[in-house]
């Protein structure tokens, strides 16, 4: 008897032992989803900005493609959404914001910022990458045979200099804005200490933007390599903080190879030189990627491709394009870059964007870079540019 009781007791104590531990545990889960939604939710001081902001933006004449697809109805639907990472959409629009003369005005201060605020990216991604519509796929990257492309101006009547450039964003960690110092000092280590075991024609040097010499500062300016803090659309864009720490600058002996390190995104790998050899440019960045690619691993996104802290850089991120003279067709500008437009090119001044040109040289490139392959990128400017030289020959 005293056996049965003391298992009714034992069995009572459990029951009451697990009823108690369930509570608990229920209780930690409410605690735990009210901590997750305080955490998720958009401060008050944000909103205010934001509200100002949009105001701001939609009393404006801007012709950016923000304003252009930032309704009322997407503002009120994505205004209170936050990233992993804490970002909001004040981080994506505030450059925009602050700039309204922007053609573009958004930046994803994160990977997940094209996920979570996408009502606002996907019509603008579309928009500028020719029609990339959400349910599109960007295909497997393919650099093509280089041995089809040549030489743009063989005579050099044109074309000044050729470059090929793509934009890579290291896995694991966000973009500018949420980045720390000791994440910017990690990245420019891990990058100075990858690029150190590039051989042959590649084989270079990288100077950190901390602690450069004056020398070697003012060598880099007349190369026109060094990129400097002070663009107002990336400072807008909260993608400037802790400079000049974990920046740097990478060149191979006949300052044809460059890496810049941590500007605008954290890898910018570029291949350029005098005269319109495209052929030769582009098979020295396609060797060049190929390798780094094999020693650090790249963000990539199965439907937006390799992802970059500018949308307009999404995709296949290769920009190709030359410095070119076209003196008869730049007399009319207008008709110069509607010539241009047929072929998806994109007319810039001298130094790239927001500049103007120097000496009726222009900066023209492929204005595509989603919803199709590096090689067909690059030949897409091929095609363009000679077609504007043969325009220019006949007028």
């Amino acid at each position: 008897m005293i056996l049965n009781t003391f298992k009714i007791l034992t069995r009572k104590c459990f029951r009451i032992g697990l009823v108690l531990c369930l509570s608990v545990l229920t209780l930690r889960l409410v605690q735990l989803d009210a901590s997750i939604k305080a955490a998720a939710m958009v401060d008050a001081a944000t909103l205010e900005k934001l509200e100002a902001g949009f105001s701001k933006l939609q009393a404006s004449d801007s012709k950016s493609l923000l304003k252009k697809y930032l309704t009322k109805e997407v503002f009120d639907s994505l205004k209170n959404k936050k990233t992993s990472f804490g970002s909001t959409l004040l981080d994506c629009i505030q450059s925009g914001v602050e700039n309204l003369d922007s053609g573009v005005g958004i930046y994803a201060p994160d990977a997940e910022a094209y996920s979570v605020f996408a009502e606002l990216f996907d019509p603008i991604i579309e928009d500028y990458h020719n029609g990339f519509k959400k349910s599109d796929k960007h295909p497997a990257k393919n650099w093509g045979d280089v041995e089809t492309l040549g030489n743009l101006d063989p005579a050099g009547e044109f074309v000044v200099s050729t470059r090929v450039r793509c934009g890579r964003s290291m896995e694991g960690y966000p973009f500018n804005p949420c980045l720390t110092e000791a994440q910017y000092k990690e990245m420019e280590e891990k990058v100075s200490s990858t690029l150190s075991g590039l051989e042959g024609e590649l084989k270079g040097t990288f100077y950190p933007l901390t602690g450069m010499s004056k020398e070697t500062q003012q060598q880099l300016i007349d190369d026109h390599f060094l990129f400097k803090e002070g663009d107002r659309f990336l400072q807008a864009a909260n993608a400037c903080r802790f400079w000049p720490s974990g920046r740097g600058i990478y060149h191979n002996e006949n300052k044809t190879f460059l890496v810049w390190c941590n500007e605008e995104d954290h890898l910018r790998i570029i291949s350029m030189q005098m005269g319109g050899d495209l052929k030769q440019v582009y098979k020295r960045l396609v060797t060049a990627v190929n390798d780094i690619e094999k020693r650090i691993p790249f963000s990539h996104h199965d439907r937006l491709g390799f992802l970059t802290f500018c949308p307009t850089n999404l995709g296949t991120t290769v920009r190709a394009s030359v410095h070119i003279k076209l003196p008869k067709l730049a007399a009319d500008k207008a008709k110069l870059e509607e010539i241009a437009s047929k072929y998806h090119l994109q007319v810039r001044g001298t130094r790239g964007e927001h500049t103007e040109a120097e000496g009726g040289v222009y900066d023209i490139s492929n204005k595509r870079r989603m919803g199709l392959t590096e090689y067909d990128a690059v030949k897409e400017m091929y095609d363009g540019i000679a077609e504007l030289i043969k325009i220019e020959k006949s007028l």
